[in-house]
């Protein structure tokens, strides 16, 4: 949309946007032929250099002699009147399917490209250059393009010769074996998804849609178009519908909607929303037919995006099941050059349920690169307004889970848990029903049967309920079980567990390497003052008793522990064979009432420290070769001070597993 009214194949005027009374351009239904390349719009940019370029392209395209020779010798003259087409590579469309960070490209109406004589398709090939090519992006955070949605108004009068070079430039994306839609916006076409044939459907019909990647079909009219591409492990559904869909359009986005009934869907369209001055959306007339007929009562529509009014805007809807449901317009059109090929990214990060939304001109990226800039284009590289550059927060696995929902990942075996190497293995997922206390003569079994068995010890004095089972658990935990510790200190209370004096794994000392991995969980309770400094897993003895007395050392705290501080940050920390002092490591600060994954992890020289299966710190300066030990019993929620337990773990432990080697993240047990 551009002000001007929409025309269709026989060159007769369309419905009109609420733009064209205040937009001071000549109705293209009263102008004849001859007159409408004369009249129809884009003066402001006749000081750029378009003319000539547009009348180059134009005698590329078959216009008069006449207009061919008036654009001769400019577009070599003028980077802004270069009409390439270049074509692309083939084969160079790779996105990774299974990467959680992925990102769908939009691009509004590109109808100033492609009208009449002023046709200068560059800007729009500098967008699928950008695309296409991962170089060209490179440093940037559109690293996993994996579709492409054009969002109508691809030429400014559905005519045929318009449509002949908006194609060319549209192969390179053919040639690449992108996924990409398009859709017909109200310059390309009139009336609604029942007109029959056009220019449009010749161009960016079912017969081109079907080569594209993820195709899946199309509406018995050719107008409406559903791709279903996979992207962050799972498949999506993108629509391309028409700028007006008819009562046969409707039933058909509805049905192919109901027949993937677990993908969610983002709608494209020409219209849906408007905007105000200030960036705030909402339904225009034709957007409130929109909603009632196929938005509102599909729970898997999330997201729609459309073109046509201009400025850019949002808003957030509830649906029929109560659900957020975005609506965005982005359209540039009405900026410098006609937009100059403007895109906006869709930027989806699963794991930190965020999509980042970027808007940027690849080609004045192009020109700023080979120092071509003029003043205004130095301004359009990229827009950062609150309603170009912004983050919507989405937790996926919430929204979809009514349609989609995710499956709990099933207990696994302990036998699939004993890796080469494993020494001891707690869970807690046959005990007592889910919260009763643990009994005093409780023996938790060592599962590789190696006798590390774990009995109950219980802090004198110590109120009821002080360890207590739970089915409580990480997702990703082996076992479905866990214990709840209700520990304090300050004074000290409560219960925990510890290996029997005669188990092996206390005389251990691990001189080729260990993995120490517990899963755990703070509570929303947790108070740094009686809760802080406790340890989760830890071993009898003191480093004084060790004869460990570094400048770092504290001579009564003990030769190993997993513990929390107050700020409830892990803290590793252990006394090695060959040093005096303790080597630590730190996590960031966790987040209360989650559930957390730990691995501490030693090679026979280099610790390291991971959580959920990310490395948070290491030790590279400082070798450090096996565990100082007394033989002494390792302690499970329990910490020593001078020989004493001083401190009991306020929270939930779930499965623990120790090897005697250095695992790899890939065989963890939340792997």
């Amino acid at each position: 949309m551009d002000g001007s009214p929409a025309v269709g194949s026989g060159g007769k005027p369309g419905p009109v946007d609420n733009h064209a009374d205040d937009c001071g351009c000549p109705r293209t239904a009263d102008l004849d032929g001859d007159s409408i390349a004369a009249a129809s719009r884009r003066t402001f940019l006749r000081g750029a250099g378009a003319v000539g370029a547009g009348a180059a392209a134009a005698g590329l395209l078959g216009a008069t002699p006449a207009l061919a020779a008036a654009g001769a010798g400019r577009p070599d003259e003028d980077p802004y009147g270069r009409t390439t087409m270049t074509p692309a590579p083939r084969g160079t469309w790779r996105p990774d399917p299974e990467n959680p960070r992925f990102t769908v490209v939009v691009m509004p109406d590109t109808q100033y490209m492609f009208d009449q004589d002023r046709i200068h398709p560059v800007p729009v090939e500098a967008s699928f250059r950008y695309v296409l090519d991962p170089e060209r992006r490179a440093g940037g955070d559109d690293e996993n393009i994996v579709f492409l949605a054009h969002l109508g108004d691809v030429t400014n009068n559905g005519l045929a010769e318009e449509y002949s070079a908006a194609t060319k430039v549209f192969d390179m994306l053919d040639r690449a074996g992108a996924s990409y839609g398009v859709l017909a916006g109200n310059h390309d076409v009139s009336a609604d998804d029942q007109r029959g044939a056009t220019p449009y459907l010749d161009s960016f019909g079912p017969a081109r849609a079907r080569k594209t990647p993820g195709y899946h079909s199309s509406s018995p009219d050719g107008y409406n178009t559903c791709h279903i591409f996979r992207a962050g492990g799972r498949s999506w559904m993108l629509l391309s519908l028409d700028w007006r869909l008819s009562e046969k359009g409707f039933a058909w986005a509805n049905k192919v909607i109901a027949d993937n009934p677990t993908l969610p869907v983002i709608v494209t369209t020409h219209e849906i929303v408007d905007s105000d001055g200030e960036g705030n959306a909402s339904l225009s007339e034709y957007g409130r037919q929109m909603w009632d007929k196929l938005i509102k009562d599909n729970d898997q529509v999330f997201l729609t995006l459309n073109g046509h009014f201009w400025p850019p805007g949002n808003t957030v809807l509830k649906n029929s099941a109560g659900h957020d449901v975005h609506l965005h317009i982005t359209n540039y059109q009405d900026r410098y050059y006609g937009g100059a090929g403007m895109i906006r990214s869709y930027r989806f990060d699963l794991n930190r349920g965020v999509i980042d939304i970027a808007t940027l001109s690849p080609w004045i990226r192009e020109l700023a690169a080979k120092d071509e800039l003029n003043a205004l284009a130095a301004q359009e590289i990229e827009l950062t307004s609150k309603v170009d550059h912004f983050s919507m927060v989405i937790d996926f696995d919430e929204r979809f889970a009514g349609f989609a929902p995710v499956p709990p990942r099933a207990p696994r075996p302990a036998r699939r848990m004993l890796v080469p190497g494993t020494l001891a293995y707690w869970r807690f997922d046959e005990g007592a029903a889910a919260g009763s206390d643990v009994a005093g003569d409780t023996k938790i079994k060592d599962l590789t049967g190696h006798g590390n068995d774990l009995v109950l010890r219980t802090v004198p004095g110590s109120p009821a309920h002080s360890l207590t089972w739970t089915d409580d658990h990480h997702p990703d935990q082996p076992g479905h079980g866990a214990l709840v510790f209700a520990g304090q200190g300050n004074p000290v209370s409560g219960a925990y567990l510890q290996t029997l004096d005669r188990a092996p794994i206390n005389r251990e000392t691990f001189r080729h390497g260990f993995t120490f991995e517990l899963f755990f969980k703070v509570p929303a309770d947790w108070d740094p003052n009686r809760n802080g400094w406790s340890s989760m897993l830890s071993r009898w003895g003191t480093a004084a008793e060790a004869g460990k007395n570094g400048p770092s050392a504290t001579a009564e705290e003990p030769v190993l522990t997993i513990s929390l501080s107050s700020s409830v940050e892990l803290q590793w920390n252990a006394y090695p064979l060959n040093q005096t002092g303790a080597t630590t490591g730190w996590s960031h600060l966790l987040q209360q009432d989650e559930w957390w994954h730990v691995a501490v992890v030693n090679d026979g020289r280099i610790s390291k420290l991971y959580v959920n299966g990310c490395e948070e710190g290491r030790n590279p300066t400082s070798p450090a070769v096996g565990l100082a030990t007394l033989n002494l019993p390792f302690m499970l929620g329990g910490y020593e001070w001078a020989g004493a337990v001083s401190q009991v773990f306020h929270g939930t432990i779930g499965d623990v597993r120790i090897a005697d080697r250095a695992l790899k993240p890939g065989q963890f047990m939340n792997a």
